[in-house]
């Protein structure tokens, strides 16, 4: 897997897939997701680069890391600590390889968080995990306790069918392309903050 700059943030390199690559050997007939730029991540990363602020100085958890774009962006900018939380753990290996090629720490958090409380974290990063029913409603409940406890929620997505529309308020729109896309598409997508569910 050859390190290469992503193609809507440059300044962050990661080890993508190619044809070439067997990681299918790792993840059957499904393509291993934590080893391709997806859309929501992209713009995520995009965002806070751009808006070091958001990210300066805080703790930020990256939910559903996959290869770590958004943590790496977050670690880039200046954040205290930045925590990263996949359910594969072939995703956190990804996530440690392309934080080394970034010069950065990332912490790794194993397991699926979102059945459980709220970490201990000023902000959590979001990017593209509501792309099914079930798994939206999960990651909705956690941002809520994460909400609860304090924690500011930026989430980035494409528009998927299953965001939380209504919650959202949209910070920055961007044409990047998505998972499966070519280099050169465009997708609309866009870097919300979540709103806490109205009383």
């Amino acid at each position: 897997m050859p390190l290469r700059p992503v193609p809507f943030a440059p300044e962050i390199r990661l080890r993508l897939a190619h044809p070439g690559s067997g990681l299918r050997r790792l993840a059957g007939d499904e393509p291993p997701y934590w080893a391709y730029v997806w859309g929501g991540g992209a713009v995520l990363a995009r965002y806070i680069l751009d808006h070091r602020e958001t990210v300066a100085g805080r703790r930020v958890l990256d939910l559903g890391a996959g290869g770590g774009i958004v943590g790496i962006a977050a670690a880039l900018a200046g954040a205290r600590q930045v925590l990263a939380s996949d359910v594969d753990p072939n995703a956190l290996a990804a996530v440690a390889v392309n934080a080394a090629a970034n010069h950065v720490a990332i912490e790794p958090l194993p397991g699926d968080l979102t059945g459980g409380g709220a970490p201990d974290v000023d902000l959590v990063a979001v990017g593209d995990l509501f792309y099914a029913a079930d798994l939206a409603q999960r990651v909705t409940g956690f941002l809520d306790r994460c909400l609860e406890a304090g924690a500011h929620v930026l989430i980035g997505d494409p528009y998927r069918a299953h965001l939380p529309i209504a919650r959202l308020q949209v910070l920055a729109e961007y044409p990047a392309p998505d998972f499966g896309d070519g280099p050169d598409a465009a997708t609309p997508a866009a870097v919300f903050s979540l709103r806490p569910p109205q009383q």
